[in-house]
C-alpha cells in the first residue's frame, strides 16, 4: 500500500498538471479555512481599496475652542518700560555685535534684556559661534497672551526666534533659537 501511494505521489508531482493542481487545492483550503474563522464581514469591501463613510464623531456646529474668534491677545508693558519689539531688536544687536570682543563683554550686553535663566545658560558661550553678522529687519511679533510674546528677527544669514516674558510688564528675553537660511 504504501508503494502505491508513494508512485502516486511521484507521479503528480512529476508533472507540471499535477504540481499546479496541488497548489489549487492548498490555496482553496487556505481561502477555506480563512472565511470559517472570519467574523462575517465582506471581504472585498477590505480587497476594493476604497474607504468606507467617514464616522462623524462631533457636531461642526459646536464650539470646540480650537481656533478662538477673540482678537489676539495685545501684550502688557508697564508704563514708561520698552515694548517688546524694542526690546527684541535690542537683544538681536548686541547678540550679532560679537566682532573682536570677548565672551564677558558680549554677554554683558545682553544682560539688560534677557532673564536670569537665559543669562545663566548664555555663561561661558563664545560669540565667535554667533552665525549671523547683522540685523536685516524689524521683528515681527506673535502675542502668546498678555505676559508673553514670540518673536522673530531676520538677520543676514538666518532667523533669530525669541521668546519675551513680561510677568511683571517689563519685557525681557527668556530664549532664543536659530534657524539658518
Amino acid at each position: 500500500m504504501a508503494g502505491l501511494i508513494e508512485r502516486s505521489l511521484t507521479g503528480i508531482f512529476r508533472s507540471r498538471w499535477g504540481v499546479a493542481i496541488v497548489l489549487l487545492a492548498v490555496v482553496l483550503a487556505v481561502v477555506g479555512i480563512g472565511r470559517l474563522f472570519s467574523d462575517g464581514d465582506n471581504p472585498s469591501a477590505s480587497l476594493s481599496g476604497g474607504s468606507p463613510a467617514p464616522a462623524i464623531s462631533a457636531d461642526p456646529a459646536e464650539d470646540d475652542s480650537v481656533v478662538s474668534t477673540e482678537p489676539p491677545p495685545t501684550p502688557r508693558t508697564s508704563p514708561g518700560r520698552a515694548q517688546p519689539e524694542q526690546v527684541a531688536y535690542a537683544f538681536a544687536s548686541a547678540w550679532v555685535d560679537h566682532e573682536s570682543v570677548g565672551a564677558k563683554k558680549w554677554r554683558d550686553r545682553l544682560l539688560p534684556n534677557s532673564t536670569k535663566d537665559l543669562s545663566n545658560q548664555l555663561r561661558g558661550v563664545d560669540p565667535a559661534g554667533v552665525p549671523a553678522e547683522r540685523v536685516i529687519g524689524r521683528p515681527s511679533l506673535v502675542a502668546v497672551n498678555e505676559t508673553m510674546v514670540n518673536a522673530t528677527v531676520t538677520m543676514d544669514s538666518g532667523k533669530l526666534s525669541l521668546r519675551l516674558v513680561a510677568p511683571e510688564g517689563y519685557w525681557l528675553v527668556d530664549g532664543i533659537d536659530w534657524e539658518p537660511a
